[in-house]
C-alpha cells in the first residue's frame, strides 16, 4: 500500500483510487510494449520486473512522474502509467468473472448511482463492480454487498483493498461486506436502499427482498448473462406488480483501426457479455399501468411455462400506437 503523498495528490478522504504526482513504493503501474501487452505490478524498490524483453528496475520508474517510455535490458520499449478503473479490472486477480468496464458504465448510468447513494450488490464476484459502485457513491455514500462464496469475499476484498489503497490497511469506509444470501440477509438486515444491483444465477429469487428494501422511486438492476435468464426476471418482475415495466438491453463494443485513409472496424470486439434490465419501485400499495401494447403471436404459446402476469379480459386487444421514445 502506498504509504504517503503528495501535497498535491487526491485527498485521501476522497477515496477515488486514484494518485497524482511522482511514482512512489507500493503504487501499481501498468507497462504496455510495441505489441500492445500489458502488465501490472505493484512497485518494489529493489526488485526487477522480467520479460522475453529483458528486465527492468523498479528503481527506474519510481519518483518519476507517469507517461515515460522506460527500456529494458534486451531493447525492449515500454510504456508506463498508472492503471485507469477499466484497466485494472479487466486485470486484477478473479474468483469469478468480472463484469466488464462497459457494462459497469452503464450500469452506474443507467441505474443513476449518484454520491451519496445507499446501493446494495449481489454477488461481488471478483470486485469489479464494487469498485466502480464505491467511486460513484463516494464516501458519503454506501454500498453493501452480499456474497455467497467466502472464496470469492476475499478475493473482492484484496481487489478492491489495491486499487483504493487504503493507507494502514483501512477498509474503504463506505463498503460493507455480508457473506450470505441476500434473500435472507436483506430482510433481516431491516436496510432501506436506494439502488439495488443483482449480479447472480437466479436474481428472480431475491425479487421480495429488493422490493422490501427499496425505496420508492429506487432501482432495481440485474446483469444476466442469457437469454432464459433475462425473460424469467423480466416476467417475475411483472409479476410482482410493484415494479414499473423492465427495460432490457445489451451494448456492444467494437473499436475502429484508423491510418490516414485506411478507417474500417478492428478485427476484434467486444460482443456479448451479458444483459442489463432496470425497473423503478412504486410507492407501497401502488401498481404501474398495465402494458396495454399485443404481445407477439405465440410470446406466451402452449411452449412457455414461465411466469405470467394477469391480464384483464379485452387487455391483449388493446394496442398502443403511441411512438417509442
Amino acid at each position: 500500500m502506498v504509504n504517503q503523498r503528495d501535497p498535491g495528490d487526491v485527498a485521501a478522504e476522497a477515496w477515488s483510487g486514484v494518485h497524482r504526482g511522482p511514482l512512489r513504493a507500493g503504487e501499481w503501474v501498468r507497462l504496455v510494449d510495441s505489441k500492445g501487452r500489458k502488465h501490472n505490478f505493484s512497485l518494489e524498490p529493489g526488485k526487477r520486473f522480467f520479460s522475453n524483453r529483458g528486465h527492468l528496475d523498479h528503481d527506474e520508474m519510481i519518483g518519476r512522474e507517469e507517461g515515460f517510455t522506460v527500456t529494458s535490458s534486451a531493447g525492449g520499449e515500454y510504456l508506463v502509467f498508472r492503471p485507469l478503473l477499466s484497466e485494472f479490472v479487466v486485470s486484477m486477480p478473479r474468483g469469478a468473472a468480472v463484469v466488464y468496464p462497459k457494462d459497469a458504465a452503464q450500469i452506474v448510468a443507467m441505474a443513476d448511482i449518484f454520491p451519496g447513494a445507499h446501493v446494495v450488490e449481489a454477488g461481488v464476484g471478483s470486485g469489479a463492480l464494487t469498485c466502480s459502485l464505491l467511486r460513484a457513491v463516494g464516501p458519503h455514500g454506501r454500498v453493501s454487498s452480499y456474497e455467497r462464496r467466502e472464496e470469492f469475499a476475499d478475493v473482492a476484498r484484496r481487489n478492491v483493498g489495491q486499487f483504493f489503497g487504503a493507507e494502514d490497511g483501512a477498509p474503504h469506509p463506505a463498503w460493507r461486506l455480508t457473506i450470505g444470501d441476500l434473500a435472507e440477509e436483506l430482510p433481516a438486515s431491516g436496510e432501506h436502499c436506494d439502488r439495488i444491483i443483482l449480479d447472480m444465477l437466479a436474481p428472480w429469487e431475491c425479487l421480495d427482498a429488493a422490493a422490501g428494501a427499496l425505496r420508492p422511486g429506487g432501482i432495481l438492476c440485474a446483469y444476466v448473462a442469457t437469454t432464459t435468464q433475462l425473460s424469467r426476471f423480466v416476467e417475475t418482475v411483472r409479476v410482482h406488480g410493484g415494479f414499473t415495466e423492465p427495460a432490457a438491453w445489451e451494448s456492444l463494443v467494437r473499436d475502429w483501426h484508423v491510418e490516414g485513409l485506411a478507417v474500417r472496424p478492428g478485427h476484434k470486439m467486444i460482443g456479448h457479455t451479458a444483459f442489463l434490465v432496470t425497473a423503478r419501485r412504486m410507492a407501497p400499495g401502488e401498481r404501474a399501468p398495465r402494458k396495454s401494447r399485443r404481445p407477439a403471436p405465440g410470446a406466451y404459446g402452449p411452449d412457455y411455462t414461465g411466469p405470467r402476469a394477469d391480464v384483464p379480459d379485452g387487455a391483449d386487444a388493446q394496442v398502443d400506437e403511441s411512438p417509442e421514445e
